[in-house]
This record gives C-alpha cells, structure tokens and sequence, in this order.
C-alpha cells in the first residue's frame, strides 16, 4: 500500500500481489483533508472499500490503521466518518476505538434496495 495523495484527500489502495491469482484492487479508504480554515487539525475518512472476496481477512483493519498513520504525519488529531447503523464497518470502527455519537435516520441511500438508510456518526481522537 502507498498513499497517493493531493492537497485535500489521501487515497490508499490495497492491491494483490502477482501470483497470487488476478492481481487488481482489492480495498481503497480515502481520507479528506479539506476542511475550513478553523477544522485543519481534523480529517474525515469518506470512503472504506474492501472488495467481497477479501473480506474477513484483517484488510480493512489495516487499510483504516495505515490512514490513521498518513492523518497523524499531517497533523490531523480527529478523525470523524459516518457509516450505515449496524452493519459490520460499525463494529469495525468501535473496535478500533472510534466513539459513536448518534444515529442520522434516512441519512444514506441503499445501493441495492430503494430505502433509505439511517448512519452512526462517529469520531476518533489520535
């Protein structure tokens, strides 16, 4: 993994080696650093992606941990995201030690189903 990154936004990318079958992208986070002049000690991740052949695996564990390092090498000490109440990335951010301070209902729309989903905001200080 290796960050590629701009002014505002880092985006890791988790690939698989040659040899190991296709190799291609397997797992993305990105981490949005473009805040207001009064919010530059903070960043919010938008996007964990881990593609479904290679969940389970300790890949998003990582992919969130390397991140949280590229944050820290920025001078971001709080790390705020949002993510669909209940599912697996909620357990996986509180046991990475994120706090939970609420629920947003009808704050996300489904990709597979039409409904709307509510998103547990949450928040880590580094």
């Amino acid at each position: 993994m290796g960050p590629l990154r701009d002014e505002d936004r880092v985006l890791l990318i988790a690939r698989t080696l040659q040899g190991a079958g296709q190799p291609g992208i397997v797992g993305t986070v990105q981490l949005n650093c473009d805040m207001p002049p009064n919010q530059a000690h903070r960043a919010e991740i938008t996007k964990l992606l881990v593609h479904p052949a290679h969940r389970r695996r300790g890949l998003a564990r990582k992919l969130m941990l390397e991140m949280e390092a590229h944050a820290r090498k920025l001078g971001r000490h709080l790390i705020t995201l949002d993510t669909t109440t209940g599912s697996a990335a909620e357990s996986l951010y509180l046991s990475l030690g994120y706090v939970r301070l609420g629920a947003i209902p009808g704050y996300a729309r489904d990709p597979h189903e039409d409904r709307l989903d509510p998103a547990t905001i949450l928040y880590k200080q580094l």
